[in-house]
This record gives structure tokens, C-alpha cells and sequence, in this order.
């Protein structure tokens, strides 16, 4: 019979990865965001486990969208409230919040249940180079 091994959460030790978003594409850095997130590039990876993978983004500013997404690309919500229906461009949206765009593309990527809104508080983003992380040990994340 096979089983399973599931590493001790107080053995793993968290790992750090950093990607900079400065002219990348949206959709390829979100998917690789998500797929740390998740554990897949982890040889132990195992569906439903929490891996012990933490991502931070920097220059989110700087993240490009192809074609003519950044007039047409639209981010709707809505209050709740008669009338309330808002719809923002993603340039109009970048330019209030750059990360906004970041977070929800690896957000609607995760699983959406408790899970995956425990894996999205392992993503930490940051508008330009800065960032309070720099003692940490960081592996470079490539798209």
C-alpha cells in the first residue's frame, strides 16, 4: 500500500521567491504567481497541503498588458446599493492602485474557498523595487 508523507509544518521552513513585474505580461506572471503559490514547482507537492512558499512582486507599476487591453480591459464592481455599478479601465485602475491588477489576476486563480484565500496572504506586493524584505533569503522567480 502507498502512503503519503507529509512533511512537518515546524520542519518546513518557508521559502521566498521574487519576481519583478517590470515589463512582463500580466497573465504570465500571475499564472507563475499562482503556481508557486500552490506548491507545484515543489517536488512534494500535494493538492489541498499548504506549501510553505511566500511570493513577493516588485515594480507592480510596470506590468504591461498586450494589444489593447489598457483601454479595453474593464474591472467592475458593484456597492450593493441601487446605482451602484462601477467600471474602471485597467489604465484608470493601475494608476489609483498598481498592485490592484496583480492581485486580482492571482486571486481569481487560486481556489476559491478557505484554502485559497490562505495561500493569497503569502503574496506580498510592492508599486517599485522597494521592499522590507531584504533580509530574507530570496530565489529569483522567472516567468
Amino acid at each position: 500500500m502507498n502512503k503519503t508523507i507529509f512533511p512537518k509544518q515546524s520542519i518546513a521552513h518557508p521559502q521566498w521567491f521574487i519576481i519583478d513585474a517590470q515589463e512582463q505580461t500580466l497573465g504570465r506572471i500571475s499564472t507563475k504567481i499562482a503556481q508557486t503559490l500552490l506548491g507545484k514547482n515543489n517536488i512534494l507537492y500535494t493538492p489541498g497541503y499548504c506549501a510553505q512558499q511566500r511570493v513577493i512582486v516588485v515594480n507592480a507599476k510596470m506590468v504591461k498588458v498586450t494589444g489593447k487591453k489598457k483601454l479595453h480591459k474593464l474591472y467592475c464592481r458593484h456597492t450593493g446599493r441601487p446605482g451602484g455599478f462601477h467600471v474602471k479601465t485597467f489604465e484608470e485602475i493601475t494608476h489609483l492602485s498598481p498592485f490592484y491588477t496583480i492581485e486580482q489576476s492571482v486571486k481569481r486563480m487560486l481556489p476559491k474557498n478557505p484554502y485559497g484565500r490562505k495561500l493569497f496572504t503569502k503574496l506580498e506586493i510592492y508599486k517599485d523595487s522597494h521592499h522590507p524584505h531584504t533580509h530574507k533569503k530570496l530565489e529569483k522567480l522567472t516567468p
